[in-house]
């Protein structure tokens, strides 16, 4: 596969160029969108927790992908900078929940909302953001794409109790962790290419291709995250080697461990509490050691194959060759 050219770039503004082509100098409309929550608010301590929350927006993938999903048709930006806005800020919410059940007080090596602001405060953090990606999404004027999002919503709160009711649970199997991951992370992205395409009014069967398209870049995007909590550096990713497994998550890595191991196992070890660190140690070796994460990749690339399928249905041109390059780009990233 080949690499979208983002490494050598001397800014975060030509990264994006980059990355996004046609659609990366729209986005500051949408970091002014989520920032203008913050300033609208006259409470000045939920100001002071979504300043904080918001400050670390990310690459803006999900966002980009919308609006290039309305680059296919009426490129209307009042509409598709709200869309944008509420895929994002709603990713955002789900991270302020997670890091409450999850007890974590870093995330990317900053303070997260609950180590800060304390688990009740953020809990309502997270409320608030998620209405107000509710009223964002109102604002694109179509009752198809509000239900989009809601069963999206639902979705992903359905992968996180999965997720949050299988944690020290060495059961877990391949298509378990598929559906998991497709709720709680690639049901987003898919809704952010299908919201976008749909806001524009671009023929049916280009909707669904672009929601193909994100559902399988979502999965893809989730393997790799899941292989670079093995081979990351911890300076980048903020964590250290292994974290998901320390914290009970089964990954796809450990899941086709167990599966080759399943006599002598020490993930179930672990989980059943003998010698939990030593034994979680000794697995993140050995997973780390074999093709295991090779063989996890093949996977990631098979999905990110059924997404630059589905890419064929749309015209050719920058949009397309952008979709892709962001494909390209899921399978080069470090962090």
């Amino acid at each position: 596969m080949t690499s979208t050219p983002t490494t050598g770039n001397t800014s975060a503004s030509a990264s994006a160029h980059a990355l996004y082509g046609p659609v990366a100098g729209d986005l500051p409309r949408v970091s002014e969108a989520l920032q203008s929550i913050a300033s609208n608010v006259e409470f000045a301590f939920l100001q002071k927790m979504l300043e904080n929350a918001l400050a670390g927006t990310g690459k803006m993938m999900r966002p980009a992908i919308a609006l290039l999903g309305g680059r296919l048709g009426n490129y209307d930006l009042d509409r598709l900078v709200p869309l944008a806005a509420s895929v994002e800020l709603l990713h955002t919410a789900t991270l302020v929940h997670d890091d409450v059940i999850d007890e974590a007080q870093e995330r990317r090596g900053e303070p997260t909302p609950n180590a800060l602001f304390g688990n009740a405060a953020s809990v309502m953090l997270g409320d608030y953001m998620f209405a107000h990606a509710a009223d964002f999404i109102a604002q694109t004027d179509s009752t198809q794409v509000v239900r989009v999002f809601a069963r999206t919503l639902m979705s992903m709160a359905n992968g996180e109790l999965k997720q949050d009711m299988t944690v020290f649970e060495y059961s877990e199997d391949v298509q378990r962790y598929l559906d998991r991951i497709t709720g709680k992370t690639a049901s987003l992205f898919g809704t952010a290419a299908q919201g976008g395409a749909m806001v524009a009014g671009v023929p049916a069967e280009q909707v669904e291709a672009m929601r193909v398209y994100g559902l399988h870049l979502g999965i893809a995007f989730q393997i790799v995250d899941d292989i670079l909590d093995f081979t990351g550096d911890p300076a980048v990713m903020g964590k250290p080697v292994g974290s998901d497994l320390a914290g009970g998550t089964l990954t796809l890595p450990t899941i086709l461990y167990m599966q080759r191991k399943p006599d002598d196992n020490p993930v179930k070890r672990a989980f059943e509490g003998t010698r939990r660190k030593a034994n979680i140690d000794r697995a993140i070796r050995e997973i780390v050691e074999s093709d295991l994460l090779d063989e996890s990749m093949q996977t990631a690339v098979r999905y990110g194959e059924e997404a630059r399928t589905a890419l064929r249905t749309l015209p050719g041109g920058e949009v397309r060759d952008t979709l892709e390059g962001i494909l390209d780009y899921v399978f080069s990233r470090r962090s």
